[in-house]
């Protein structure tokens, strides 16, 4: 347990005192998976609620660093963000992250983990506009997740522990992209044993706002 500790915290650690590495680690990920899909159709893909019907210009980073800068929820916040998006890609292999929904899947995901970690969390409407949508996109969002993540949203220690080392794995590797397979076109990771899942079963306003940045739509 001290070693999964110490691990974490050098996650939520970093040389810059203002985004801490998870940050870093989890938006390189997501964009090599999103770039992967854009040009891997070997699968048949849908379009979801959360795509958008062109890229937004922001990058995954920036966007990912935006929502850490105004949500102010816990670092925890972003693993457990990063386990649901996990779930919700073997869900739905058909819906497969790339670069026209990932943006609308991260601002959501972090939503439900925020409102399912932290004590206090700010409101949906807070949320849209720090990821420049509308409040009712965003609530529409936010329901669609959940029925798709099944409302499995509770995790075991060891299933947070095993994500948080991946991510530190991806530390070692940010420099070295992996050569994503045709099978990472709709997985991340898979971590979760099928014991869990059946386990699972039973900021300153007018500052938001001049930096409000609209996805395309």
């Amino acid at each position: 347990m001290a070693e999964e500790e110490v691990e974490f915290q050098m996650m939520t650690s970093s040389s810059d005192p203002i985004t801490p590495r998870v940050i870093t680690f989890l938006s390189s990920l997501l964009q090599r998976v999103a770039e992967s899909n854009d040009t891997d159709r070997s699968e048949p893909q849908r379009v979801s609620v959360f795509d958008g019907l062109t890229r937004p210009a922001i990058s995954v980073q920036s966007y990912l660093e935006r929502i850490f800068r105004y949500a102010n929820c816990s670092p925890s916040c972003y693993v457990v963000a990063y386990i649901y998006l996990d779930r919700f890609a073997r869900r739905h292999p058909s819906l497969p992250i790339n670069s026209y929904n990932v943006h609308r899947l991260l601002i959501t995901s972090v939503l439900v983990a925020a409102k399912f970690m932290d004590d206090v969390c700010y409101n949906n409407a807070y949320y849209a506009k720090v990821g420049g949508i509308s409040t009712a996109e965003m609530n529409f969002l936010e329901v669609d997740f959940l029925f798709g993540l099944s409302f499995q949203l509770n995790m075991t220690p060891d299933t947070f522990n095993s994500y948080s080392a991946f991510l530190q794995r991806e530390m070692l590797s940010i420099d070295k992209p992996p050569n994503l397979t045709t099978k990472t076109q709709y997985c991340l990771l898979l971590l979760e044993d099928d014991h869990e899942s059946n386990n699972n079963n039973n900021i300153n306003d007018n500052h938001l706002h001049q930096n409000h940045t609209q996805l395309a739509v």
